[in-house]
């Protein structure tokens, strides 16, 4: 059940995040809302950075683990 927990907290995180940047983008916020918003925005970035390093950490785990030290760089193609 913990892993469900941190992957609904990062992807919530992204969410909201995403969202914020939308609102601060269109500007028809106010320039103390804008700061608030710019202020949640690096706390959810801090939040998100958190999750995937918790991640990544796993990864090498499991890599480690299975006596596998070869990584291979990820290409989206």
């Amino acid at each position: 059940m913990p892993k469900k927990k941190c992957t609904t907290l990062f992807e919530d995180s992204l969410e909201e995040l995403e969202q914020l940047v939308v609102q601060l983008e269109l500007g028809d916020i106010s320039l103390d809302e804008s700061l608030k918003s710019f202020e949640r925005g690096v706390a959810l970035t801090r939040t998100c950075q958190k999750a995937l390093q918790d991640a990544e950490h796993k990864v090498q785990i499991i890599i480690d683990k299975n006596g596998s030290q070869t990584l291979e760089p990820f290409t989206d193609e």
